[in-house]
């Protein structure tokens, strides 16, 4: 069996490291009861289940958005999932990789719902809250300058200051991946009197990110995302589910060896957060109260992007 310099760090401590977000709901939110919820935080149980054998085995980190991937490369863990986006200018200034799409998303807009507001342009020359850190302020610049407008980013921290400034009256709105925004109105004391606006107005890959000098972790991170879709494609194809999971678990075990793991990875996967479907709908379906739709996450059979990777 291979290793890597990695794997072996985090099997010697019996727990991945994961940077996770300071709390957004449906994505990486810490419950009353101490445990990580949200698509990302089952992310890194995927990866926890494939490494260390346990999908709870995962020591998170929470922070800031602007010490996401620097955190990472600083060594202060082995995996960030933390709604942060897929960019060049990310990989290019930063010694990191992204493994994979978690979730694709596209900037939006959180208003009042009696504000009369129903489009961007609505908010020129209005204050609007975000997140330091995060692409945010080039978007809006990008965005409105386009079209000879302007609005006045605020910058905060925190998640929860960003939410503050939109919900005490200091901005018009909130900017943030329309997935974040969601779980961040979900906070609100009255989430029915606010509402996201349908115009999305940046493309946000959400991903997962790995340091960049470890070829085998940065595969085998890659391939736990992989299987995730994969399963979830084999179970439409096949449509028994128990038989689908079996072969999925099956096809990409048996490789395992190659990337520093047993036969059995896939298997602790698909047993520790289910399939891509599964990990979504627990996180972000309409049981949460997030009622957030699939749309561009959906598989491309369903006219999604998140393609299935053969797993033979």
């Amino acid at each position: 069996m291979s290793s890597t310099p990695t794997l072996d760090a985090v099997r010697g401590r019996g727990a991945l490291r994961a940077v996770v977000s300071r709390g957004i709901r449906g994505l990486s939110l810490r419950g009353d009861d101490g445990r990580w919820a949200g698509l990302d935080a089952d992310v890194a149980r995927a990866v926890a289940a494939a490494a260390v054998g346990d999908g709870e085995a995962v020591d998170w980190v929470p922070a800031d958005p602007a010490d996401r991937l620097s955190r990472l490369a600083a060594g202060e863990a082995e995996l960030t999932v933390s709604n942060v986006s897929w960019t060049l200018g990310r990989e290019a200034s930063l010694p990191v990789l992204f493994a994979g799409v978690t979730c694709y998303d596209g900037e939006g807009f959180l208003v009042r719902a009696d504000s009369g507001i129903t489009a961007p342009e609505q908010l020129a020359g209005q204050r609007v809250a975000v997140q330091a850190g995060t692409t945010s302020a080039a978007n809006l610049a990008s965005w409105y300058g386009r079209r000879g407008l302007a609005v006045e980013p605020v910058a905060c921290a925190t998640p929860a200051e960003t939410l503050a400034a939109y919900a005490d009256g200091r901005c018009a709105a909130y900017v943030l991946d329309r997935v974040a925004l969601a779980g961040e109105r979900a906070a609100l004391a009255d989430p029915g009197a606010h509402r996201i606006l349908d115009t999305a107005i940046s493309r946000e890959p959400m991903a997962a990110a790995v340091r960049d000098d470890d070829a085998a972790w940065f595969r085998l991170c890659r391939w736990v995302l992989q299987l995730l879709v994969s399963a979830e494609h084999h179970v439409e194809e096949v449509g028994e589910r128990e038989k689908a999971l079996a072969e999925a678990a099956e096809a990409a075990g048996r490789h395992g060896l190659a990337v520093g793991l047993d036969e059995n990875w896939a298997a602790r996967v698909l047993a520790a957060v289910g399939t891509y479907a599964d990990v979504y709908e627990r996180n972000l379906g309409p049981a949460t109260g997030l009622n957030v739709p699939r749309g561009l996450n959906a598989l491309f059979t369903r006219g999604g992007l998140q393609y299935a990777v053969p797993l033979h």
